[in-house]
């Protein structure tokens, strides 16, 4: 049974000649796409160079942690996604056949996006890919495959072959998106710091009319499965990801074998349940990076870049979130508003945030697949405990589950000149909230095409070069957003008179506690890598 057909996506005719383009992103996954969807709503053309005929097989990453929703909205696919994906923010974590603990992510309302939509990867790829294939500026090359890569000082000239031969392009700037075996990567000769760890885990696609809740489940040794960890998600079209802790000794092949498939499922849902296994695959743990993600010309993304174990949502998350950092930087480079070092900050910034990542994945492998007899006792005593006391709940690792990135420490952000009492610091992301009744703030800041500065205070006169202004009113007034419910005061702990300079990507560049028109300026070229300008042509300006 299937529930799902690919679409099959003609191969694009070899180009007659080799053409130079300003950007090539090599990979037509989840992370390749939307970074070209990125820059192309930026004004960049993009040619994506897809090695396969159609979008990538079984569910993969399913879950949409809210920031990529957020992100996807800004390039007008969320509103799809949510309303193809299963929402869920709830989970439960069980100790053999009993509830240790339930949790919420999002418990509080006024929030457009939930904490996570489950959506099978392949409906996420097909929407991206609608939305560049409706967009001029998107050249998109199914069966394309880069075999060889020539960088130098300016270019990067790439051969690729297709169903009609090989042909070469160069590329200002090449972007790989081409995946855990990057050839990319291996043409660089570049190698991954980190782990790889030697537990293997089932993951099926199950296909079934079941009577779970649209909960994350986690069972730690349940009597179906006495001997490993089993994680339960559902998805669109009556689809169930069901992951099984194999063990380290596990053959992969005799473990794809699908009567020892449906055996392990058929113990789990009991007798009598009627299902369809619609995809089977072996995985190992990885916890490693790249150690720079900025090679020259080349900068890598995604699992391409780095790679996570999958308790936790982070791989996927963490890819959008790559894209949603590199593509405003890499457009204002191109337009000529940042000098090219700006695209240094892409890995002084990425790369901590998926040092956290791999950090929260390694130690969940190891909580989930502990090493030692003692390893093992401490991890059921803390089981044992969690069902009964709070604070043993905290100890429970059954994947940290994926959140934006604080880009603390970065080059980019301005520091606070003067004491907060909470909000958001720069380097974090932009909270939502509801403004104006029916809108909403992330919306408002969605249409700003570069910065934003969010001002609480009547609108005014006051012009800034090269950054748009909200202005933030707790009453209704023309030209304002209004904070009808004070939630975006309360979760900016924003008071009257503040003012929060936003990045492109929706991260706080800086904050104030009064409007000074020269200290935003002096912001927003730093968060653009270039020298503040001298303070008499600020003065002229704002």
């Amino acid at each position: 049974m299937r529930t799902y057909v690919s679409p099959n996506y003609q191969a694009a005719a070899r180009p007659g000649r080799t053409a130079r383009h300003p950007v090539v992103v090599a990979g037509g996954g989840m992370v390749g796409l939307t970074i070209a969807l990125d820059l192309a709503r930026r004004g960049i053309s993009v040619v994506v160079l897809n090695a396969a005929a159609t979008v990538g097989a079984g569910s993969r990453a399913i879950c949409m942690a809210k920031r990529s929703l957020e992100i996807f909205d800004r390039l007008d696919v969320g509103a799809r996604m949510l309303d193809k994906g299963v929402t869920w923010s709830r989970g439960e974590v069980l100790f053999h056949d009993r509830p240790v603990y339930r949790f919420d992510l999002l418990a509080e309302a006024g929030h457009h996006f939930p904490a996570f939509v489950n959506l099978q990867q392949y409906y996420v790829e097909e929407y991206l890919v609608d939305a560049c294939r409706a967009s001029a500026r998107v050249d998109l090359r199914w069966q394309h495959r880069v075999v060889a890569v020539a960088p130098d000082a300016d270019a990067v000239t790439l051969t690729v072959e297709t169903p009609e031969g090989p042909y070469r392009l160069t590329a200002d700037w090449l972007l790989a998106c081409d995946g855990a075996h990057s050839t990319i990567r291996a043409a660089l000769g570049l190698d991954f710091v980190g782990q790889v760890f030697r537990d293997r885990f089932l993951i099926a696609d199950v296909v079934m009319d079941a009577a779970f809740p649209p909960v994350r489940r986690f069972w730690f040794h349940p009597p179906f499965h006495p001997d490993g960890s089993v994680l339960l998600h559902r998805q669109p079209d009556h689809l169930w990801r069901i992951d099984f802790q194999l063990g380290a000794e596990a053959d992969p092949e005799i473990e794809r074998d699908p009567a020892r498939v449906r055996a392990r499922v058929a113990a789990m849902l009991g007798p009598g349940v009627r299902f369809e296994i619609e995809w089977i695959s072996v995985y190992t743990f990885r916890c490693r990076r790249l150690e720079r993600f900025r090679h020259g010309r080349i900068l890598f993304l995604g699992d391409a870049a780095h790679q996570v174990s999958p308790f936790g949502a982070r791989g996927g998350n963490a890819g959008v979130q790559d894209a949603d950092n590199l593509g405003w930087k890499l457009a204002a480079v191109l337009h000529g508003t940042a000098p090219e070092r700006l695209l240094d900050s892409y890995d002084a910034e990425r790369g901590p945030a998926n040092d956290e990542d791999i950090l929260h994945s390694t130690r969940s492998t190891d909580f989930i697949t502990p090493k030692s007899e003692a390893a093992r006792a401490y991890r059921d005593a803390v089981l044992e405990l969690a069902g009964r006391y709070a604070f043993a709940r905290g100890l429970v690792n059954s994947g940290r589950l994926s959140r934006p990135a604080v880009l603390v420490g970065s080059p980019l952000n301005t520091d606070d000149d003067a004491a907060w009492d909470g909000g958001v610091p720069p380097g974090a992301v932009a909270i939502d909230a509801p403004v104006g009744g029916t809108g909403w703030l992330l919306e408002r800041l969605n249409r700003a095409p570069g910065f934003a500065l969010l001002r609480f205070a009547a609108p005014d006169e006051a012009d800034l070069p090269d950054v748009e202004t909200i202005f933030i009113t707790p009453e209704p007034q023309a030209g304002a957003a209004h904070d009808h419910a004070g939630l975006v005061a309360h979760r900016y702990a924003a008071v009257a008179g503040d003012a929060i300079l936003v990045r492109p990507d929706q991260h706080v560049a800086a904050r104030w506690h009064r409007f000074d028109a020269l200290a935003i300026v002096a912001a927003r070229d730093r968060a653009l890598a270039r020298a503040a300008p001298s303070r008499e042509r600020s003065h002229g300006k704002a």
